[in-house]
């Protein structure tokens, strides 16, 4: 029998090498195509190969890596062996299929089969030490050749989205700042979360609910006709947790932040061109916009000093020097950076203004469509302090709440003032200490309040700061 076979192979592999040898070029391709059109009848299952690197190899197919990515937790479930790799810029251990293997993937009903493979070859050149093989990665997707419509239209859609989505999800999140037209970055690990946010819960989860529906309207906003973005205004009084807040929301729906210092931007032009440098699923941040620049355009027009003088060369030298480092950008080219033409580029970003004083900024610029939700971080009220008393000191209760309840409807205090109260000073934590404390506190604060009543010449002293020093 193996003689039988070994003879049929060899008379095969005769036929062929005349086949080749011998018959026109053109011939040879006829016959191949049909032989190929009849095996495809035999064989009705098609493939699609997706490669590492296409064109010169200068760049890795987004598509394979999103597959690589889609394919992660198939590939742990079902493979023998797998590769295991960080992925530059993930925080997590991804785990892939290893070469030769193949895995199953089912989607609304029809099932697929998906391959690894890599195709090796060797550079020829001469040398005593071993040359690297040019190894050249790939998958190949089999399905049924009934169900070609659907896979290269919703399935290889879906494969991609997802695969996109699990690498943002996995990915090392970033906080960036600017430097001129450009941004620079350092590993975004803020722990703020809106479960130990210090605000009131209703305005908690009316934020939350915001956030979520719009981190999911892709559809909506394309039709509508509006770029899949949303602008927040936070305001209050310093100390009310408008910057943790900001964490809070990037925390929340797993975003990056870019943190624009406008006095830092050389003039609109330069402004446009780190807007474009943004990613999507990102919070674009100006914190203080009130006193970040001046947006009232009067920077150029404003008179020398008297005591400057104009035949002064060394004097009129630095007024240059100091007035081309200041910033020039423009209400206007603020404006076009929020909701202008160049703001629709990239999709899923939030535009979050801080500010302590909201009266001081232009209508223009915090109008609906531009800020579209307005939102308030006021004193501390108690509801807020149940959240601090809980992270700082694990308290659900006790008979003092009451007390600093009714203190707290009478003295405004900021949030950050009170945590820095229940702040335990030892180990370990006194509890009842540092409530008595905050008590005190309060009960100080509400005697200046009530000197300043009765003199209000008198200037009243906040609890935490230095008397001396005021």
């Amino acid at each position: 029998m193996f003689a039988q076979l070994g003879s049929l192979i060899a008379t095969f592999m005769f036929v062929r090498a005349i086949f080749q040898q011998y018959f026109p070029n053109h011939l040879r391709i006829s016959i191949e195509t049909y032989f190929q059109r009849f095996f495809s009848f035999l064989y009705p299952y098609i493939q699609i190969t997706f490669n590492e690197f296409t064109g010169e190899r200068f760049m890795r197919s987004e598509a394979y890596a999103a597959i690589e990515t889609y394919l992660s937790s198939s590939s742990s479930a079902q493979a023998r062996r797998l590769k295991a790799e960080i992925i530059k810029n993930s925080q997590s251990l991804v785990l892939t299929m290893d070469d030769n293997e193949e895995v199953a993937d089912e989607f609304e009903g029809v099932k697929v089969w998906w391959a690894s493979g890599k195709n090796v070859s060797k550079t020829q050149t001469f040398s005593f030490q071993p040359v690297p093989a040019d190894e050249k990665r790939y998958y190949k997707l089999k399905f049924h050749k009934k169900h070609r419509d659907f896979i290269t239209g919703s399935y290889l859609n879906h494969v991609m989205k997802e695969g996109k989505a699990i690498k943002v999800r996995n990915r090392q999140r970033k906080l960036y700042t600017n430097s001129g037209s450009s941004w620079s970055f350092v590993p975004f690990e803020h722990p703020a979360t809106f479960q130990k946010l210090a605000m009131e819960p209703e305005k908690k989860r009316e934020i939350v609910n915001d956030l979520i529906t719009f981190s999911k309207a892709e559809e909506f906003y394309s039709g509508v006709g509006r770029a899949w973005k949303r602008g927040y205004l936070l305001y209050g009084p310093p100390g009310t947790g408008k910057s943790t807040t900001v964490a809070a929301m990037a925390n929340l729906l797993g975003y990056d932040i870019y943190d624009l210092e406008l006095t830092a931007v050389k003039d609109n032009t330069e402004l446009k061109k780190l807007l474009i440098a943004t990613s999507s699923k990102s919070i674009i941040v100006i914190e203080d916009i009130d006193c970040s620049v001046d947006l009232t355009g009067q920077r150029g027009k404003k008179r020398e000093k008297k005591d400057i003088e104009e035949n002064d060369p060394v004097q009129k030298f630095t007024k240059e020097e100091s007035e081309s480092r200041n910033s020039k950008v423009t209400l206007s080219g603020l404006l076009n950076f929020i909701d202008g033409l160049w703001s629709a580029c990239g999709g899923e970003r939030l535009v979050v203004f801080t500010t302590n004083y909201v009266e001081k900024l232009d209508p223009a610029l915090i109008r609906r469509g531009r800020m579209d939700k307005h939102i308030e971080l006021s004193y501390c009220s108690f509801e807020a302090f149940k959240v601090l008393a809980k992270n700082y000191l694990k308290l659900e209760s006790h008979y003092l709440f009451s007390t600093i309840h009714s203190l707290l409807d009478e003295i405004k205090i900021t949030p950050a003032d009170v945590a820095e109260t229940l702040m335990p000073k030892i180990a370990p934590v006194d509890a009842e200490s540092c409530l008595q404390d905050l008590i005190l506190a309060l009960e100080g604060a509400k005697k200046q309040a009530g000197m300043g009543e009765m003199y209000p010449n008198l200037k009243v002293l906040r609890h935490h700061q230095n008397p001396e020093k005021e």
